[in-house]
C-alpha cells in the first residue's frame, strides 16, 4: 500500500486491480481488499513502535542528523456533507480555503535532510500553537538528544516556548514583524548586518529585560527587498484608484472592504472628514520591512548564520506537505472512521519516507526515478513447452539507481515452468 501510493495512488480497493494489472509483488497469491484493511488494523495497532522503529532504522543506515526537527501542520477536507460522530473531523480554518467542509489537521516533523520523523493526526478544529506539547512530549519519549525545534510564525507563544524548553530542548522560532512590542523593539535595534551569501544578510540582537530577554536573528534578502518593493508600489496604485472612486461617494461597503483588506488596509487612515487616505507614515514603516524576517531563539551557542539557515530548511516541511498532497494524493481520503483515517495518513507516511529516501541516496527527483525505474517489465513468454517469466535488460541508467539504493539487480529469468 506503501508503494501504491508512492507510484500510482489509488483506494485500497482499487489496489486489487493494480496488484493484478500492473506490478509484480513476487507471490502468485491474489492481493485483495481485505488484505489491506487487515495491514491497516495493524499499523494503526502499532502506530507509535511502528514510527520509532522506522525512523531509528533510517536514522541508522543514513547517518542522519537530528540535531535540527522542523515541525509544522497542514490540514485535509473532507467531501461530505457532515462531519458524524468524530474526535479528529471537525469545521475549522481550512489551508485549502476549504471551511465549508471538515477537516483533519496533519502534524509533520522532519530532519534537516528532509527525512520525515513523525506524522500527528489531529483534531481539524484544533489550533497549531496547541498541538506543541503533544509532538514535544511524543519525541522526547523516543531520547532524540539535544533537538533544537524549529517552528513557523504559528507557534510561537509563551506557553509554546516553555514547553520546546522542556528535558533540555531547544527552540528557532520564526516572530511576526507587526502588532508584538518586543519584536518592534528588536527591528529597530541600530547595528549592521553581517553578509553570510548574497541573498542572506543577519544581524544578531538582544531585546527585553531580565527573564524576558530575548535572542533574536534578523535575516535579510535583498532580492526579497526588491520584490517586496515591487509588490508594495504596485498595491499602492492599486489603491489610489480606489480611494480617488470612493471619496468621491458616500461611505459604502466598498469603503469598508479597503479598510479590512489585507494588503491595502494596512497603508490607510480615515480622515475626520470620514474620507480615506494614504498614511505616508506606514508607508514608511513598511519599508523598514522590505526582503526581512525576524527570528528569536533560546539556543545560547549556535551562531546567528547557522540559525537563520537552519529556519530557512523549514522550507522542506512545506515541501514534504506539497509532496503528500500531489505525488502522494493524500485527498481525497475515502475512509470515514477515525482509525481508518490514522491509517491512511501513517500510509502516506511511510510512503513519504520511501520518497525521501530514494532521492537523498540517488541526488534525483522522484518523478525522474519513477520514470525510469517504471521501464522495467517482467515479461511472460507463453510457448508449447512452457511459461517464462523474463525481465527487461536493465539500461545503465536503472542499474545506477539501483545501485546507489544498494538494491539488488533482479534476476534475468524469474521463472521457467516447463510441460514435461
Amino acid at each position: 500500500m506503501a508503494a501504491n501510493r508512492a507510484l500510482a495512488p489509488s483506494s485500497k480497493l482499487a489496489i486489487e486491480q493494480w496488484a493484478a494489472e500492473d506490478v509484480f509483488l513476487g507471490s502468485e497469491e491474489k492481493l485483495q481488499a481485505q488484505h489491506c484493511y487487515r495491514a491497516m488494523d495493524f499499523l494503526l495497532e502499532h502506530y507509535d513502535d511502528i514510527q520509532k522503529e522506522v525512523f531509528w532504522s533510517t536514522a541508522s543506515l543514513l547517518n542522519l542528523t537530528v540535531d535540527l526537527i522542523f515541525f509544522d501542520t497542514t490540514n485535509t477536507y473532507f467531501e461530505i456533507d457532515e462531519p458524524g460522530p468524530s474526535d479528529l473531523k471537525a469545521y475549522g480554518k481550512s489551508k485549502d480555503k476549504r471551511d465549508d467542509l471538515p477537516l483533519v489537521t496533519i502534524g509533520l516533523a522532519v530532519t534537516r535532510e528532509g527525512i520525515p520523523v513523525r506524522c500527528w493526526i489531529l483534531p481539524g478544529n484544533q489550533h497549531d500553537a496547541k498541538s506543541v506539547d503533544q509532538i514535544q512530549k511524543d519525541l522526547n519519549a523516543w531520547n532524540i538528544g539535544r533537538v533544537v525545534w524549529v517552528m513557523d510564525r504559528g507557534m510561537s507563544g509563551e506557553e509554546n516556548r516553555r514547553v520546546l524548553q522542556r528535558a533540555g530542548g531547544q527552540y528557532i522560532l520564526g516572530e511576526k514583524l507587526r502588532g508584538v512590542h518586543l519584536n518592534e523593539i528588536a527591528l529597530r535595534h541600530p547595528g549592521r548586518f553581517k553578509v553570510v551569501t548574497d541573498n542572506l544578510h543577519v544581524k544578531e540582537v538582544f531585546a527585553g529585560e531580565g527573564t524576558g530577554r530575548r535572542r533574536y536573528v534578523i535575516a535579510y534578502n535583498p532580492e526579497q527587498a526588491k520584490l517586496d518593493r515591487i509588490n508594495r508600489e504596485k498595491t499602492l496604485e492599486r489603491l489610489r484608484c480606489e480611494l480617488d472612486a470612493l471619496n468621491n461617494a458616500k461611505r459604502t461597503k466598498a469603503q469598508c472592504k479597503v479598510l479590512l483588506n489585507q494588503s491595502m488596509g494596512r497603508y490607510v487612515k480615515e480622515l475626520k472628514s470620514g474620507k480615506l487616505k494614504i498614511d505616508k507614515a506606514k508607508v514608511k514603516q513598511e519599508e523598514k520591512l522590505d526582503g526581512k524576517y525576524l527570528l528569536s531563539t533560546s539556543d545560547q551557542h549556535l551562531s546567528a548564520e547557522d540559525i537563520a539557515l537552519g529556519y530557512k530548511q523549514l522550507m522542506e516541511v512545506e515541501r514534504a506537505f506539497r509532496t503528500l498532497k500531489s505525488s502522494l494524493s493524500l485527498r481525497p481520503i475515502y475512509h470515514s472512521k477515525d482509525d481508518r483515517i490514522r491509517s491512511h495518513v501513517l500510509l502516506c507516511w511511510l510512503a513519504l519516507l520511501l520518497i525521501r529516501i530514494a532521492e537523498i541516496e540517488t541526488e534525483r527527483t522522484w518523478a525522474n526515478i519513477r520514470r525510469v525505474m517504471q521501464r522495467l517489465n517482467l515479461v511472460e513468454f507463453l510457448t508449447k513447452d512452457g511459461r517464462i517469466l523474463q525481465h527487461t535488460e536493465l539500461t545503465p541508467d536503472q542499474r545506477i539507481i539501483l545501485n546507489k539504493l544498494k538494491i539488488k539487480p533482479p534476476k534475468s529469468v524469474l521463472k521457467l515452468d516447463l510441460t514435461a
